[in-house]
């Protein structure tokens, strides 16, 4: 009993958040569908829950989150029995089911406090590049995130959140997109932090799972454009973790547990 009462009073409740859309806009007409990586989010999240952490489920309008097919692999997990086991966890949760996901919507997030939650993990897959960079409810989150130095974690594409941030962010990207010269914010809440992302040289190595698409533009050059001072591994797809204060980023799939496992170092 006493084990179990001081692992409940060290319990934090980590808010992960993820983007409502099940697709990518490419250049042209393409579109490629996609959501959250299966690794990415559920990795971290049977560390979470094993470590007597709660963990809370939000997207920007509270829909179920997409996973993204390509994701569903061995070769993101290392063993077909731990691949079936982070998906059946995903199952159980219920975390895309439209009709009984436990997410919630981030104006929900708001109205419960955010200093009710106590770190914030944003996994990637390609769909945040969607909603989440642009989204000024998530940039509030982050913005009182960063002001109570509180954890902020990201993985992948997920650091493309970050841009949320600008004052100027949907113009910033618009930027990006057109290629007109996009102009950093000088007030940008992560302007000069260390961060990792999804590096070029990955993207072009895996442009093959757009289906021959093209994206508008790689998260790498925008968060260095916005003023990001990035990092990437020595080698593709090895892990990188980058910590900057209360930012803690990881640059790819490879990096979901690594990241995982500083939240909760810094967490206890």
């Amino acid at each position: 009993m006493t084990s179990a009462l001081t692992s409940a009073a060290f319990a934090d409740n980590i808010l992960v958040v993820m983007s409502d859309e099940n697709h990518l806009d490419l250049k042209g007409e393409d579109v490629y569908p996609t959501g959250f990586y299966l690794n990415e989010l559920m990795q971290p999240v049977k560390m979470f829950t094993e470590a007597g952490h709660t963990v809370t489920f939000a997207t920007p309008n509270g829909g179920a989150p997409s996973l993204d097919a390509v994701s569903e692999n061995v070769m993101f997990f290392g063993t077909e029995e731990a691949l079936t086991e982070h998906k059946n966890l995903m199952v159980e949760m219920q975390i895309t089911d439209p009709a009984n996901s436990p997410v919630i919507s981030l104006n929900r997030v708001e109205q419960i406090g955010y200093d009710e939650f106590d770190a914030i993990f944003v996994p990637g897959g390609h769909a945040p590049m969607n909603d989440l960079l642009t989204d000024k409810r998530m940039g509030a989150l982050l913005n009182h995130f960063h002001d109570a130095s509180k954890v902020t974690a990201l993985v992948c594409h997920g650091p493309i959140a970050l841009l949320s941030t600008m004052t100027t962010s949907e113009a910033f990207v618009e930027a990006m997109e057109s290629g007109d010269g996009a102009v950093a914010d000088a007030e940008w809440t992560y302007a000069g932090y260390n961060m990792t992302v999804f590096s070029n040289k990955e993207e072009l190595a895996a442009q093959g799972w757009l289906g021959g698409g093209e994206m508008k533009f790689y998260p790498q050059d925008a968060l260095s454009m916005a003023g990001g001072l990035y990092s990437e591994a020595t080698e593709l797809w090895n892990p990188n973790v980058v910590v900057d204060r209360e930012l803690i980023t990881g640059q790819n799939p490879a990096s979901a547990v690594e990241v995982a496992t500083i939240i909760l170092d810094q967490l206890k």
